[in-house]
């Protein structure tokens, strides 16, 4: 039995596996945290693989059952305690073991009403951190890959810890394609910038309602219960309070950071 290490966000999550290709998968796109050896995980994971079809669709079929949920795709299975301190997770491959991981972090700290994962990529400028969301193709890659080199904390998917203090963005393991340094792991959000590329320039700031309207879509997570849907929209009043939301027009060209800085 192969043992895995690691640690997203604030929590310590143990990973097993029975065969060494998991391990690479994980080894390859999270990090290993020697120091997580001796931390309480916050949740353990074992993973198996040779389950289902390749990726056909992200329709997710969420059963709830007296002690456990199941999370099911075409090409894996999650089956979660109610408590969301064990998981068992059966994958397809790489892509299957990372969207896996992914559904099943923003159920658990949905579940702990701790935060939120934004689709979204996510630049450091002054140590502070800015989103940039959007439709499909609305250019949350672009605006990243015009941002370097700044810093990039996540290029699809954005970890939020959200209180009534503060909101905070952590370097996501979430990874599309482009990869960050890893330099700062904790920054302040400073901004959110639903995106429309144009021929200019041009940054609106939202009412807060209609920020929450435009942020909702943009929330990773699979419905089972409305409590948990009460704790993302009342965690999304938080961060609209705490965050301004702004409407950003911008050419693909870097220019249009001189609206956010």
């Amino acid at each position: 039995m192969y043992i895995f290490h690691t640690k997203i966000g604030d929590h310590y999550i143990q990973m097993k596996s029975s065969t060494n290709q998991i391990m690479n998968i994980l080894n390859k796109n999270f990090p290993d945290t020697c120091s997580g050896h001796n931390q309480q995980p916050d949740i353990a994971v074992m993973i198996e693989e040779g389950y289902g079809t390749p990726f056909t669709n992200y329709e997710v079929t969420i059963v709830e059952q007296s002690s456990s949920i199941l999370f099911k795709r075409a090409d894996y299975l999650i089956e979660v305690d109610s408590d969301y301190k064990e998981a068992k997770i059966f994958v397809h491959n790489e892509l299957a073991v990372k969207h896996a991981l992914m559904n099943l972090y923003s159920s658990f700290i949905v579940h702990h009403n701790w935060g939120l994962l934004i689709h979204s990529s996510c630049v450091l400028d002054n140590h502070k951190a800015h989103i940039f969301t959007g439709h499909s193709g609305a250019g949350k890659s672009t605006a990243a890959k015009l941002s370097l080199p700044r810093e990039l904390l996540s290029d699809e998917a954005t970890i939020l810890k959200i209180t009534r203090n503060n909101v905070t963005v952590y370097n996501s393991p979430f990874r599309s394609e482009l990869k960050g340094k890893g330099d700062e792991d904790v920054s302040p959000l400073e901004s959110i910038q639903l995106l429309h590329q144009a021929l200019s320039n041009k940054r609106i700031e939202l009412k807060k309602t209609e920020a929450l309207v435009q942020l909702v879509d943009k929330v990773f997570y699979w419905v089972y219960k409305p409590e948990e849907t009460t704790k993302i929209f009342n965690l999304l009043k938080l961060l609209v309070e705490k965050v301004p939301v702004y409407e950003l027009h911008f050419q693909k060209n870097p220019t249009f950071w001189r609206l956010i800085s």
